[in-house]
């Protein structure tokens, strides 16, 4: 065996809330570009991953880094790692809690 850990190496994703309405869990829309198949023009490809928050930090709008865990429920396995950047409308007129 060689010295690299035998464990599992998590995938992570960086992405922008676009759903906080659930308690402890948020919805990050996942951007991506791939060729078109026939034509090969490159196109925006999105994806929505259901990631646990557990303090509830991230705010519609955020861009956040996310990690794979464990299954938590029937659609979460993702994990909020760190908010990377606020939003914009978040820091001129905070949330009411």
């Amino acid at each position: 065996m060689s010295d690299v850990s035998s464990h599992h190496i998590r995938k992570t994703r960086t992405g922008t809330v676009v759903g906080t309405k659930m308690d402890k869990t948020i919805v990050v829309a996942v951007e991506r570009r791939k060729a078109h198949k026939l034509y090969g023009k490159t196109i925006k490809v999105s994806k929505k991953y259901y990631a646990h928050d557990e303090n509830g930090t991230a705010q519609e709008g955020d861009f956040v880094r996310i990690r794979e865990t464990r299954p938590i429920s029937k659609l979460k396995s993702w994990l909020l790692v760190d908010v990377v950047r606020k939003s914009e409308d978040n820091l001129v007129n905070p949330p009411v809690a």
